[in-house]
């Protein structure tokens, strides 16, 4: 059966705008029933959370589907294991704060140069706290692949605490083998901590194969609004110290959610998992692998254009390249005035640009499952007519 990418389309308004938009690593667009869902609890079930009353009963009960999506979204059969918070760096920072008081000077850390900061900066806060020595894991910049070698060599049974790895690179679309690398790490008897914000929107997640012992992911980038998700191991999320309120509950997860929850948002998050569920995530990953190929062998034709990253295969459909003679910001304003929606710079991949040597980082383009080889062409088209640098 065909994608059915018109149907698709037709789902989310923002798509009706004629804009092309390829930030989809910064946030995807939002189909109408998620919108719906949001405008449908402000309307029906605006409350706080355990009343004796319609309205707060039914935020209960939207708060209780959310958890549920999600769990089934990430494949746990536990919906206690699922967090929500302000954005999956509040969580990261909040569960690193906790992970932090369990550890004593020399316990080291490892994170990858591959991984957003969201996934580093929590734990390198540890090292003035806690004395804990932070561990670092390259990739190879010829090819963005992670280097194992070095990640197995780099950990230290009896000393290391924690492995912080991206499922799916937000500047290179690099997939590292999570489930290897958890289980390598296990046998030096150290935890796990998933960056996977990129990957869920990309790749069927299963927490359960992987054998994390924590995954987060953001829901602003699978269709949802923007709200924070955390799949935590039931005996970690019990160990641990939450930093919370004292009338706040004490079971997990309640006692890690901090403060008052975005409700309004989690009827949201309930509405794009279902979404997704609708279109089956196998469908969306295998028609996202053809745009992803048709764009790379687009840009490789271009002159003076140079990609980053691997090649087809082990990568979700984001792309970073440069061109030369144009700064990546240039490059993005002149996509922006024809109409086309990319980003530019480092996109918090501090270690990746770093490694890549690119001060002014790089221009990113992410596609998703609405986008189309059209709007690929489009892009290219743009791409070749600046094969030339500008004349000064």
């Amino acid at each position: 059966m065909s994608f059915p990418i018109d149907a698709i389309r037709a789902q989310f308004p923002a798509l009706a705008n004629n804009l092309i938009f390829f930030d989809n690593p910064g946030g995807t667009q939002v189909p109408q029933r998620v919108i719906d869902a949001v405008s449908h609890y402000w309307a029906t079930s605006c409350a706080n959370i355990g009343g004796a009353f319609a309205t707060s009963q039914r935020t209960d009960a939207t708060i209780a589907a959310a958890r549920a999506a999600m769990a089934r979204l990430l494949g746990t059969p536990a919906p206690y294991e699922i967090v929500f918070g302000q954005s999956m760096t509040a969580l990261t920072f909040h569960l690193a704060r906790s992970f932090g008081e369990t550890l004593k000077p020399g316990d080291e850390i490892i994170v990858t140069n591959l991984d957003h900061d969201a996934n580093v900066a929590p734990w390198l806060n540890l090292v003035k706290s806690t004395g804990a020595v932070i561990r670092r894991v390259p990739f190879d910049p010829a090819t963005g692949l992670l280097d194992f070698a070095a990640l197995e060599a780099t950990l230290n049974p009896g000393k290391t605490r924690l492995l912080a790895i991206t499922a799916a690179s937000n500047a290179l679309g690099t997939t590292p083998d999570v489930q290897a690398a958890t289980a390598l790490a296990h046998a030096a008897g150290a935890l796990v901590y998933v960056d996977a914000v990129q990957a869920v929107p990309h790749i069927p997640t299963d927490v359960r194969a992987l054998d994390c012992d924590f995954l987060a992911c953001s829901a602003y980038k699978f269709f949802g609004p923007h709200i924070g998700v955390l799949y935590g191991k039931r005996e970690h999320l019990e160990r641990l110290t939450p930093h919370k309120v004292r009338p706040a509950k004490n079971t997990i997860p309640h006692c890690w959610e901090q403060g008052t929850l975005n409700h309004e948002c989690l009827a949201g998050v309930a509405a794009a998992v279902e979404y997704i569920e609708s279109i089956g995530m196998d469908a969306m990953a295998h028609y996202e692998a053809e745009l992803g190929a048709h764009l790379l062998d687009g840009l490789a034709q271009i002159p003076n254009l140079t990609v980053y990253g691997p090649g087809k295969h082990g990568r979700v459909p984001t792309v970073a390249f440069t061109l030369a003679g144009y700064t990546p910001r240039a490059v993005s304003e002149i996509l922006g005035a024809a109409g086309i929606c990319s980003w530019s710079g480092n996109y918090y991949a501090v270690g990746v640009m770093e490694a890549l040597d690119l001060t002014d980082g790089a221009v990113r383009v992410g596609l998703a499952h609405y986008n189309t080889t059209l709007e690929i062409d489009r892009l290219l088209d743009v791409l070749r007519a600046l094969e030339c640098p500008p004349q000064k």
